[in-house]
């Protein structure tokens, strides 16, 4: 039997952490573009990438902003590029849809349910802001919907995996995230190798436990059976450990300076840092890191030369 490869998914920026947390993070596309690179080349085979406005380093859904990065991320790399559709919680489904529609990923990420993401408990942390709109776009989590609707999910599963061929990560925050995938599978609006998140640590979702990553693991198993490959995220401090344990469960593991901003006890000075920690975790475990087209066989994904930049 083949040795089982695992795939590291770098998430380069996001939308969770603002400028003033780490002089580090990507906010520029000149940024975002060449810590995807260097992520690329310490081993990450998919790039997960969300936009900032680069005049302050705010979330934007701008498919301008976009491709300013993705075309060169493209060239310099062979890394599957997977685009947001959640962007941010205080964005409209068009908006986090338009620069997904217009470029046509091989991935794009799919949330599948509507819920509380709260991320105003950053601020109890004192800290020198740099730009009016972080503390504001914090507080505005504690009275926010993050909504996607079934209405919302099927929008998406028809325009983006039946219009452009683009397939999912599905990115499940609690259980009941995995009942509503096993829904679609049901209707046939997606179909294997299903690519399912773990998502652990956001509050409003399932805690950042152990006992709960093997929980989502038993009912994934239970509802998809040998038919889908997770992987894991988890928020803040607890990234490494809860993915380190995934790896060791089976699964496919998630980096970046979205989920934190930390590597080890110190700041990430890139997304390659926590790459290369995570290698050092699969190397000790004996597992082997997926090639981008190991990544695209083992998630029957489209190819790189099919998609639109």
């Amino acid at each position: 039997m083949a040795p089982r490869k695992v795939i590291i998914t770098c998430a380069v920026t996001g939308s969770v952490h603002t400028p003033s947390m780490s002089p580090y993070l990507p906010v520029t596309p000149d940024q975002i573009a060449t810590d995807a690179i260097a992520a690329a080349e310490a081993g990450a085979s998919i790039l997960h990438l969300h936009a900032r406005d680069p005049r302050d380093g705010r979330p934007t859904a701008d498919p301008d902003v976009f491709m300013q990065f993705l075309p060169r991320i493209k060239q310099a790399t062979d890394a599957v590029i997977n685009i947001t559709t959640g962007g941010s919680s205080l964005m409209t489904l068009d908006q986090r849809l338009a620069a997904p529609l217009r470029a046509e990923p091989e991935m794009c990420s799919l949330n599948m349910g509507s819920m509380n993401f709260a991320l105003f408990p950053m601020l109890d942390k004192p800290r020198d802001w740099q730009h009016e709109w972080e503390p504001k776009l914090l507080e505005a989590t504690r009275d926010t919907i993050f909504k996607n609707t079934f209405a919302d999910m099927e929008g998406v599963l028809e325009k983006l995996g039946k219009g452009c061929g683009t397939r999912f990560e599905f990115e499940c925050y609690d259980v009941g995230h995995l009942y509503s995938l096993a829904h679609f599978r049901d209707r046939g609006l997606v179909s294997g190798p299903l690519f399912i998140q773990f998502v652990l640590g956001i509050l409003g979702g399932i805690g950042a436990d152990p006992e709960n990553l093997v929980h989502m693991k038993r009912i994934a198993d239970k509802l998809f059976g040998d038919s889908y490959q997770f992987s894991v995220l988890a928020a803040g401090r607890h990234q490494m450990p809860l993915i380190s344990i995934a790896a060791a469960m089976g699964g496919n593991v998630r980096v970046g300076l979205e989920d934190s901003l930390y590597d080890g006890r110190q700041l990430a000075k890139s997304n390659a840092d926590q790459v290369r920690r995570i290698r050092s975790v699969l190397d000790g475990l004996s597992l082997e890191v997926a090639t981008p087209a190991e990544a695209r066989a083992m998630l029957a994904l489209k190819g790189g030369d099919r998609v639109a930049f």
